[in-house]
């Protein structure tokens, strides 16, 4: 997604181009264009938030149903075939060792689950364009010694 403000070119509508446009502006145009273009930079920047918002929020709805759906089979899993492995378990040995067997594995099996889901959380990136775009500003407020380029 490309915005006017990430163009090193942008320049909003009606801003002076030359240093001659400038030396001509009043200090009240040149404050109205300022304030104009810090409106306008801002308001793209909340658009910018929000796109990316929407769009990192559907991949963490994903990972979030991903995580639920493998707990809930999980759960189901682990409840039938702990007391199917239990019952047979419990005929060769003393019953609290058996489920402890039982125990173990299911520990491994929540193991590969919480890996599953954690790589697929690991794609969520953030506000990672908002981000960058908004660390620009302020060097664009910063006075340049060099004054109006042409």
């Amino acid at each position: 997604m490309t915005v006017p403000t990430q163009d090193p070119g942008y320049q909003a509508a009606g801003a002076p181009h030359h240093a001659d446009e400038v030396r001509g502006s009043s200090l009240g145009d040149l404050m109205r264009q300022v304030t104009t273009d810090l409106s306008t930079l801002m308001r793209q920047e909340v658009e910018l938030a929000k796109a990316e918002i929407r769009q990192e929020g559907k991949k963490a709805g994903k990972a979030a149903g991903l995580f639920g759906g493998a707990g809930f089979g999980g759960y189901m899993v682990a409840l039938f075939v702990s007391i199917a492995i239990w019952q047979f378990l419990d005929n060769v040995m003393d019953s609290g060792l058996a489920a402890l067997i039982v125990a173990v594995i299911w520990a491994a099996v929540a193991a590969v689950l919480y890996s599953m889901g954690k790589k697929n959380a690991e794609r969520i990136r953030g506000l990672k364009q908002t981000n960058d775009s908004v660390q620009r500003i302020p060097d664009a407020l910063k006075p340049h010694p060099e004054g109006v380029t042409r």
